[in-house]
């Protein structure tokens, strides 16, 4: 028993079966943020589009990614070892939907570079950009889940903005409000 738990009577509650559908439907209310991770597999670019990105540990520093086992990317990403994550902006819905579909050249008209020594491509125009290596995997049902160092990155900013995030809500891409101003912080 959880230390969380001692005293208290567990007691079952029935839950009607949990499904696809309704899983999607409740996790849909929790906004997330939209990256692309890049690679290079033979001397050729790839990628794919992923929401499932967070920060796991910071030292050392490791993130952490999910991803679909019915991938065809995720494997030649594997193989390299090392990838770029890059967390989009607001205005990049059209990079993240170009970079979720199969069968296509997921580059072509988006604005790309290589940087030697990094694992991938960076998106020109993201809030930041990750460089990093496999570190370990584990079996997340449908999903894979995966555990990376970090090995470098960056924030680019545009004039010194610090950009908005493109965030994934309710199976749609939305826009964050804009912040208070200081005065506004002040009153509260």
């Amino acid at each position: 028993m959880s230390r969380f738990n001692e005293g208290v009577p567990m007691v079952a509650i029935e839950h009607p079966l949990v499904d696809s559908l309704s899983m999607r439907q409740a996790l849909g209310h929790f906004p997330t943020g939209v990256v692309v991770i890049t690679s290079m597999h033979n001397d050729v670019p790839v990628g794919m589009t992923l929401q499932s990105f967070v920060s796991l540990s910071l030292d050392p520093p490791l993130i952490l990614l999910s991803v679909a086992r019915s991938s065809t990317t995720w494997p030649l990403i594997e193989r390299s070892g090392r990838f770029v994550v890059n967390v989009l902006a607001q205005e990049q819905d059209l990079v993240a939907r170009q970079f979720a579909r199969s069968g296509t050249d997921k580059f072509a008209g988006v604005d790309a570079f290589h940087v030697n020594g990094l694992g991938g491509s960076v998106i020109a125009g993201g809030v930041a950009w990750i460089d990093c290596s496999v570190q370990d995997e584990f079996d997340g049902g449908d999903h894979i889940i995966v555990v990376a160092r970090v090995l470098g990155l960056d924030c680019p900013s545009r004039n010194g903005e610090v950009l908005p995030p493109l965030v994934f809500h309710k199976s749609g891409f939305q826009t964050l409000a804009a912040p208070a101003s200081p005065a506004t912080q002040e009153k509260r």
